[in-house]
């Protein structure tokens, strides 16, 4: 059995183009599919992609760790950029897909079976939708509160806002009540009962971060998100030392001796691997193994297309440490065009139960992908009052 291609299908979703990884065997009708979509860097993913097939093509598609070894370890450059990493992370999914449909089980099955009966997805306010979740201003609460009110009656019983403002290196009172004011007119539109988490986006200095987080501590959320960048680990600890409230990161890291150092460090209690941006499954196995060692759980971030989604919940049905799957589903009207998939979604609760279908359980349309093809995603910068670069 050989690999024969590797291709790329580029569907546009106005703020991201998805990309999905499709590997070729000369087995009649034996292919899997992957995802590698990393916004604004659509041209360099295809490229990779291109580059990394040199690598597997003509090769055995069942030896999937030997594979991935491979991608990550030669052509000299270790695997561990964002665009190379992404791009074997499509490769090694769609590899795994194509395990499972060899032996005729869904993916989690083929790490031991699954751990749960059902998997808890969370929304963005707003269901995916660009303006509402990014461009609601911090200084508006009651949309907030109204976005909030309409998840809860979409079934979610947990929720992620951007309820924090870009901020300078250090500011005053003004955003810390604003995020403040945010947050309890959600508490106070959807109660206790209601999971809400709040994603900083990494936007704050650790200063700032450490602000927030303990602004907010009062609260009760879920988690909160990245509050500050991810290269500062001594930032990211102080802070989860700090408030009572669990820290997610994780997202922005792409190999697994980073999530070491993290871990080390006690940065998070939440990990936030994305299985499309790790170097798919097989890293990811290990990086879940790791934060088994530390006891910190795992939320993968998936605000990606639907076979992310699928990867997402394969890899939740597996690992004992997942706690809840990021999802979107009013991001484009026409997703569910796209893709059919294996997994059982009960819409009054936002619970998934596990796929039945061989590997991820998903079969994607590639007429209509062509529907939509490649248009440059829509920007989001950010400048301060000064005009000097903040992060979006």
């Amino acid at each position: 059995m050989k690999i024969t291609a590797i291709e790329t299908f580029v569907c546009h979703a106005r703020m991201r183009n998805w990309v999905f990884v499709k590997v070729v065997t000369d087995q009649p009708g034996l292919y899997g599919w992957g995802e590698a979509t990393l916004e604004w860097h659509t041209r360099s993913i295809v490229a990779a992609t291109e580059d990394l097939a040199e690598l597997v093509v003509g090769e055995d598609p069942r030896r999937v760790e030997h594979l991935w070894q491979m991608m990550w370890r030669q052509h000299f450059w270790h695997g561990n950029g964002i665009v190379r990493s992404t791009a074997i992370a499509g490769i090694d999914i769609a590899l795994w897909d194509i395990i499972g449909k060899i032996h005729g089980v869904p993916c989690h099955q083929l790490w031991g079976g699954r751990v749960r009966d059902f998997i808890r997805l969370y929304c963005h306010l707003g269901g995916g939708n660009l303006e509402s979740f990014y461009e609601t201003p911090v200084d508006n609460a009651k949309q907030f509160a109204d976005l909030a009110q309409k998840a809860v009656a979409d079934g979610f019983t947990a929720f992620k806002s951007m309820a924090v403002p870009p901020t300078m290196p250090i500011e005053g009172l003004k955003p810390l009540n604003a995020a403040e004011a945010c947050v309890a007119a959600m508490r106070d539109a959807v109660g206790d009962d209601i999971d809400i988490m709040v994603d900083c986006h990494a936007r704050p200095s650790p200063a700032m971060g450490l602000k927030f987080a303990t602004a907010l501590d009062p609260y009760g959320l879920y988690f909160f998100e990245e509050p500050c960048w991810p290269e500062s680990i001594e930032g990211l600890a102080t802070i989860n030392a700090a408030v009572t409230t669990p820290i997610a990161t994780g997202e922005r890291m792409t190999h697994l001796a980073a999530f070491r150092d993290l871990f080390t460090a006690r940065g998070c209690e939440i990990c936030q691997l994305d299985l499309t941006h790790c170097g798919g499954f097989t890293e990811a196995r290990r990086i879940a193994a790791l934060a088994d060692a530390y006891r910190i759980a795992l939320a993968p971030h998936n605000p990606q297309g639907p076979v992310s989604t699928a990867a997402s919940l394969e890899f939740g049905f597996s690992q004992t440490s997942y706690i809840i799957c990021e999802s979107v589903h009013d991001d484009v009207p026409w997703r569910s065009e796209i893709v059919t998939e294996g997994y059982e979604l009960d819409l009054k609760t936002r619970t998934v139960k596990p796929n039945q279908k061989p590997g991820l359980g998903v079969e994607i349309s590639e007429e209509a992908v062509k529907a939509h093809p490649f248009q440059q995603e829509v920007p989001q910068r950010v400048f301060y009052e000064d005009g000097s670069v903040g992060d979006w």
